[in-house]
């Protein structure tokens, strides 16, 4: 048994992972024109999950395969949010001057 990182951009992909034991290491974003997020992930033997998954052999629970992508999700948007919002209203004309809006 073989410990290896193995990093992908595929959702799908880093569900099986967690579902058949392998550790979300770190979450990436790429910016090539539009953000990618990438996945990478430690554990034992995932170069044979590979494999398993790229064939069609990978079997799982369907339940825990729904839980460890929504926690992906979930770790993937929270990382987003914690990006977008660091500058988000710094340049927001109407946020910082409202005298144009009327009260009714």
């Amino acid at each position: 048994m073989n410990k290896i990182r193995l990093e992908t951009t595929d959702i799908f992909r880093g569900a099986y992972f967690l579902c058949m034991g392998g550790s979300l290491a770190d979450v990436r974003f790429r910016c090539t024109g539009k953000q990618i997020a990438s996945f990478m992930f430690t554990g034992t033997d995932l170069d044979q999950l590979d494999k398993d998954y790229m064939s069609g052999d990978a079997l799982v629970n369907p339940i825990q395969f729904r839980e460890s992508l929504n926690r992906l999700r979930d770790i993937l948007f929270e990382k987003l949010r914690d990006n977008h919002t660091k500058g988000r209203y710094e340049n927001d004309r109407k946020r910082s001057n409202r005298a144009h809006q009327n009260y009714r």
